[in-house]
C-alpha cells in the first residue's frame, strides 16, 4: 500500500519527493517524504534547519525522523520526515542523503542537532558545506546531569545567547571561576563554536535550539500509534491546515513584517530616541547613548554591537543610524520577516490523497512489494510509551512518600498521621 500512497501523494502535489529502501528480501527498511509545497516554501526561510528523531510505538515501531525550518514568525516550518529502524549513523546518512537533495549544501546552511555521534558523523558525511550547531537546550541538560551544577545555568544561557565575544568571554569566567571542570567541558569537549552564537561559523540568527522539532514530535505523540501510511496522513492533515491557517493570517496581516518581528522591532524606535548620531562616511554611522555605543553600515547592515549582524534586524543604534539618514528601518531588515515572504511560503496547498477507492495507480506501482519488515519479538512487561532521551537529556524523578503516596517528599520528612492518600491514586488499584 505504501508505494501506492506515495504515487498518489505525488500526483495530487507536483513536485513532492518520496524514497522507500527495501532490504534485500524486498523488506521495509526507510522511507522519506517531503512535500512539494514544503521544498519551494524552503526558499523564503532562514537556512537553519533542525532534526531529531522519535520512537514509534505502532507494530512495525521504529523512528520517525524530522527536518524543519523556522518560518519568519518564528513557526515551525517542517521540511522532511523520513521513517528508519532506528537512529543510527546508516539511517541518518540516508535520511540526510535524501535531505540534501531537496535543500542543498551551501555555507549558508546551518544544521542543529542534539550531539548524538550518530547524528554528528552522518551530517559530516553528507554536508561537506553546511555548518553543524548543537542544541544548547541539551547541552544544558547534559551539564546539569554530569556536573550537578543547576546553579550556574544563568551564566550559561547568558554565554549561550551573547551577540559580542567580549560579553561572552565575561560569563565564561563567571562559569569557570565556579565550575572550572564546566568551562573545559564546554570549550574542549563541545566546543565553543557549536552552542554559543558569538563563535558559530555560519548563521543561525537566534534559533539556538531544537525545541521547533520537540514541539513537532509533542503534536504527533498520540499518532506514533498508528500503522506507517495512517501517521503519515495525520502529518499531512495537520501541515495542510497550517498551510491554510497561516496563509490566512499572512494576507490578512498590516504590517510590513510579521507578528512577532513587528512586535520585537517596534520597541526600539522608542528606545533610539534620544540617541546621538553621528555620520562618519554616507553609509557609516556613530550611534551613542545607552549602556552600549554602536557603529553601524546601513549598506552592509552590520553594527558593532553584533545583533544587527547576527539577527539580521535592525539592533536600537541601527534604527537610530536609519531615522538620521532618513532611510526606512524596514529596508534594512532581513526579508525573511517580511509579510511578503511570509505569504509566499505558505501560498500553496497541500492537498490529501482520498479514499483508497479513488486511486488511480499504475500497475506497476501497484506491483512493487514492500514487505513489512521484520521485528524482533516484543520484551516482557508493558510496552514503552514514553520517547527515549536524547544525548545529554535526563528526567527528574518524582519522590513519593512511602507513608502517604504522596509525591515531593519521602516517607522520613513525612507530617501525615493517619497515611492518607487524598489527592494520589492508591497505588494497589488500576487507574
Amino acid at each position: 500500500m505504501l508505494p501506492s500512497y506515495f504515487h498518489m501523494l505525488e500526483k495530487l502535489n507536483p513536485g513532492t519527493v518520496t524514497r522507500i529502501e527495501v532490504d534485500g528480501e524486498s523488506r521495509f527498511k526507510y522511507l522519506f517524504l517531503a512535500f512539494g509545497v514544503a521544498i519551494r516554501g524552503f526558499r523564503y526561510m532562514r537556512k537553519v534547519v533542525g532534526i531529531d528523531g522519535t520512537f514509534l510505538k505502532g507494530q512495525y515501531r521504529g523512528v520517525l525522523l524530522v527536518a524543519i525550518a523556522q518560518d519568519g514568525n518564528g513557526q515551525c516550518y517542517p521540511l522532511a520526515w523520513g521513517i528508519v529502524d532506528s537512529e543510527n549513523e546508516d539511517a541518518w546518512t540516508w535520511f540526510l542523503t535524501q535531505l540534501k537533495e531537496i535543500i542543498g549544501d551551501t555555507d549558508e546552511l546551518a544544521l542543529i542537532s542534539d550531539r548524538a555521534p550518530s547524528i554528528k558523523k552522518a551530517i559530516s558525511t553528507v554536508f561537506e558545506k553546511a555548518h553543524h550547531g548543537a542544541c544548547a537546550w541539551h547541552v544544558a541538560q547534559n551539564i546539569k546531569n554530569k556536573f550537578k551544577c543547576a546553579d550556574i545555568m544563568g551564566s550559561y544561557w547568558s554565554a549561550v545567547n551573547a551577540y559580542r565575544c567580549e560579553d561572552f568571554v565575561g560569563y565564561m569566567i563567571k562559569i569557570s571561576n565556579r565550575y572550572p571542570r564546566v568551562a573545559e567541558y564546554l570549550e574542549n569537549e563541545v566546543g565553543f563554536e557549536k552552542w554559543s552564537r558569538c563563535h558559530y561559523p555560519g548563521l543561525r540568527y537566534n534559533i539556538t535550539t531544537t525545541n521547533m522539532v520537540e514541539s513537532l514530535n509533542s503534536m504527533l505523540v498520540n499518532a506514533r500509534d498508528f500503522s506507517y501510511v495512517s501517521l503519515l496522513d495525520v502529518i499531512q492533515e495537520k501541515i495542510s491546515k497550517w498551510w491554510n491557517d497561516r496563509r490566512i493570517i499572512g494576507m490578512a496581516l498590516t504590517t510590513p513584517l510579521t507578528p512577532s518581528r513587528e512586535s520585537q522591532l517596534r520597541p526600539r524606535f522608542a528606545q533610539s530616541n534620544g540617541r546621538h548620531t553621528l555620520q562618519l562616511n554616507p553609509v557609516t554611522y556613530h550611534v551613542k547613548g545607552g549602556e552600549l555605543e554602536g557603529v553601524v553600515d546601513i549598506f552592509n547592515k552590520t553594527c558593532t554591537c553584533k545583533e544587527f549582524d547576527i539577527d539580521k534586524l535592525p539592533c536600537v543604534h541601527a534604527v537610530a543610524a536609519a531615522h538620521h539618514a532618513q532611510v526606512s528601518v524596514y529596508s534594512l531588515v532581513s526579508p525573511y520577516y517580511t509579510k511578503k515572504y511570509y505569504v509566499l511560503a505558505y501560498g500553496e496547498t497541500i492537498y490529501p490523497v482520498g479514499s483508497q477507492s479513488q486511486w488511480d495507480v499504475p500497475n506497476e506501482v501497484v506491483a512493487r512489494i514492500v514487505l513489512p519488515r521484520e521485528v524482533k519479538d516484543k520484551k516482557r512487561g508493558r510496552p514503552k510509551t514514553s520517547r527515549f532521551p536524547s544525548v545529554g537529556e535526563f528526567r527528574k524523578r518524582k519522590n513519593r512518600c512511602g507513608k502517604c503516596d504522596a509525591y515531593r517528599h519521602y516517607k522520613k520528612r513525612c507530617n501525615s498521621q493517619t497515611g492518607s492518600t487524598e489527592g494520589n491514586p492508591p497505588t494497589n488499584v488500576p487507574v
